[in-house]
């Protein structure tokens, strides 16, 4: 059998003399022979397809995957995924289709980006949604971008206790834009007015809040955050998880100028990480500031209902300068899924997730503090996350909890040393009791 690329070597000397070339060696002598490798790859020898499947097949076993129970948060969660989503999504028209780049032979997938910014802009209250983004990280460095276009300002401001993740994301996007990124220590978890206070400026283009935020915990001084934001002139940026807006306040009710997410929540598996999308709604005012597309509804000259893509802000479709961002594509299938989910669970629906998703966490958590010697982190309204510690090492509670089927939670060490034994512990729709009492079981064990 050939190789996966078909070139037989007389295919190699015919493509050579076409370019000019005598030998691979001659093709490639630009190449200082210091740099070359000068040897074979070492790999294995071929194999048949029948071989590669068995072996491909022999190494997905070595995963750990559907027989445990995730108690993981952090942004991404083990949700009920009803089995709609998938049967729409793989349809071919959908499953291979990518940006609508023609219009009026996109039709379908175009309303369905439509649907989909239509919902978003009800769940989050704001006025406008785009076609959605690549993940909710690069989603928040992207309304940090609009905040300084529509401020002409150079600084952002975020609490500590955002997502660890995102706040990488955000240092990198603005380290090479020469932008200023201002770091706002917390107490007691969450953000205050009076911390702000002492950071904002006139050079602020725009505040961030999560909420919940990275630790679980409800910010209760949104509005205060708002005002004292727009009356420095800067844009309130809400990071928000879609699902808890099921029950709490929504950015828009919060006077939020832009809303940011990672929409895995919405009906996208947690696929071994990824890929997700990233959505974003924001005021009417701020439309022409938003990065990525936005589908539109018209009709066509006989006065029947069509869709087409209202705005396009990059560079490939617009004069370069006049560019929002190099965002090439939306995640569309992912999107789609979210639409799907929507629908199927309506209003109603996705306010019982957020319900049973709370509830249960501090069912939870008022087990570990009752029957272990786990204490909180931070004694404060949660809603699905919540973050524990002892003196016993948190590696040694992940062991014992892996021993018994269980992924215990997120090391918060990565928040810093101060949480060296500390567990972020998330809790969803699908957690049963019988699993909670077990997690419980097992950290009573550790005494």
């Amino acid at each position: 059998m050939f190789p996966y690329i078909a070139n037989t070597p007389q295919d190699e000397k015919d493509m050579l003399k076409a370019i000019g070339f005598n030998s691979i060696e001659e093709f490639f002598d630009d190449i200082p022979k210091e740099l070359r490798l000068n040897r074979d790859l070492n790999l294995k020898p071929a194999m048949t397809e029948a071989e590669i499947k068995v072996h491909m097949e022999e190494l997905g076993s070595k995963n750990r995957g559907k027989e445990l129970v995730s108690f993981l948060g952090g942004g991404v969660y083990d949700r009920h995924i009803p089995s709609v989503i998938n049967h729409v999504i793989s349809r071919s028209e959908f499953y291979t289709a990518y940006t609508p780049y023609q219009p009026e032979i996109s039709q379908g997938m175009l309303q369905a980006i439509f649907e989909y910014q239509t919902m978003i802009t009800n769940l989050t209250g704001m006025d406008v949604s785009n076609a959605s983004l690549y993940d909710g990280a690069s989603a928040v460095a992207e309304a940090a971008f609009m905040a300084v276009d529509k401020t002409r300002n150079k600084e952002i401001i975020v609490p500590d206790n955002i997502h660890p993740n995102t706040l990488r994301v955000l240092k990198t996007y603005l380290r090479f834009k020469d932008l200023e990124l201002v770091v706002v220590p917390t107490k007691e978890g969450t953000f205050s007015k009076a911390a702000l206070e002492e950071k904002i400026s006139k050079n602020t283009a725009g505040v961030l809040v999560q909420n919940p935020n990275f630790y679980g915990l409800v910010e209760d001084e949104i509005e205060e955050i708002v005002e004292l934001t727009h009356k420095n002139k800067a844009l309130l940026i809400m990071s928000v998880d879609p699902i808890t807006l099921g029950v709490l306040k929504s950015p828009g009710e919060y006077g939020a100028d832009i809303a940011v997410g990672d929409g895995q929540s919405l009906g996208n598996g947690l696929n071994f990480g990824g890929p997700y999308f990233g959505f974003m709604a924001a005021t009417t005012k701020l439309i022409r500031k938003m990065p990525g597309r936005i589908v539109g509804q018209t009709k066509d000259k006989e006065g029947k209902r069509g869709f087409v893509l209202t705005l396009q802000t990059r560079e490939q479709h617009i004069r370069r300068e006049k560019a929002t961002s190099n965002i090439c594509t939306n995640q569309a299938l992912n999107a789609l899924a979210a639409s799907v989910y929507m629908v199927a669970l309506g209003k109603k629906g996705i306010a019982e997730v957020a319900t049973q998703s709370a509830q249960k966490a501090h069912y939870l958590y008022n087990q570990i503090l009752e029957k272990t010697s786990f204490k909180p982190i931070y004694d404060k309204p949660f809603f699905m996350e919540f973050g524990i510690t002892s003196d016993t090492p948190v590696t040694k509670v992940k062991e014992a909890l892996l021993k018994e089927g269980i992924l215990g939670g997120i090391e918060l060490r990565i928040c810093g040393e101060q949480f060296k034994n500390g567990l972020l512990v998330a809790v969803t729709e699908k957690r049963t009791k019988k699993e909670m009492d077990q997690f419980v079981q097992v950290l009573e064990g550790l005494k």
